[in-house]
């Protein structure tokens, strides 16, 4: 459902907005700098140039509350990188093949303007889809659903004209996404393994990290043109 403009909301609520991006900005910022488990919700607080007790009154689960509102505005944002960057290939605008590699540019730019925080919430997401937690693992899945889905009909319209092989348009879907997250992933190990010798010969070559065209591009080619050679020779 889309939220209602600025324009359309009352003085108080679009005062009470504003209070709540604040509180939202300061937690990034604290989270960023000293992680999750050590940021003082005090200093969180203090950072908004709000009381702790006001920031309650936001976030009744505290820095809880607002570990996941940050999940939600971060899915939020990449749920709308999926779906407008595939609309171009619906639309005729791209390629099915040139929408992906704008894609995984995009997913790269997203993350370095966020870096630091990114490294936070991977590792928070992860520690939380495997906890004890039903609701909160079922949260991430739920996400992560939401994704596939904003992809999967593109997808499936791609194989339909004969643009790409015909499978099970979820599945290519998911794999799609996956290839690229999982590359942002090992861009992160790679940023906090940075001194660890044995850590940077399990990494891919640089330029596939740092390079967002690079990145894309080599994806692409190895998801779109595989890996088997021209040359090689029949079984």
């Amino acid at each position: 459902m889309a939220k209602p403009s600025d324009s359309s909301l009352s003085r108080r609520e679009r005062e009470r907005r504003m209070r709540r991006q604040a509180m939202l900005q300061a937690a990034q910022s604290v989270f960023a700098e000293k992680g999750y488990e050590q940021a003082p919700l005090d200093e969180i607080a203090e950072r908004a140039e709000f009381g702790k007790g006001t920031l309650y009154n936001y976030f009744e689960d505290g820095k809880e509350g607002l570990l996941f509102a940050i999940f939600d505005e971060v899915y939020d944002d990449l749920h709308e990188m999926i779906r407008s960057t595939f609309e171009t290939a619906a639309s005729g605008e791209r390629s099915f093949r040139d929408a992906f590699h704008a894609l995984v540019e995009r997913s790269f730019t997203y993350y370095e303007e966020r870096e630091d925080l990114f490294l936070i919430l991977i590792k928070e997401s992860h520690r939380l889809c495997f906890s004890n937690d039903a609701d909160k693992a079922a949260y991430f899945q739920e996400q992560q659903q939401r994704m596939i889905d904003a992809a999967t009909p593109v997808v499936e319209a791609a194989m339909d004209e004969g643009r790409i092989a015909s499978f099970p348009p979820q599945s290519v879907a998911h794999m799609l996404l996956e290839v690229v997250h999982d590359l942002v992933v090992h861009r992160c190990l790679a940023e906090r393994g940075a001194d660890n010798e044995a850590m940077r010969q399990c990494m891919p070559d640089a330029p596939l990290l740092h390079d967002p065209e690079a990145a894309a591009d080599f994806l692409t080619a190895l998801l779109f043109d595989g890996l088997e050679a021209d040359t090689a020779p029949s079984a």
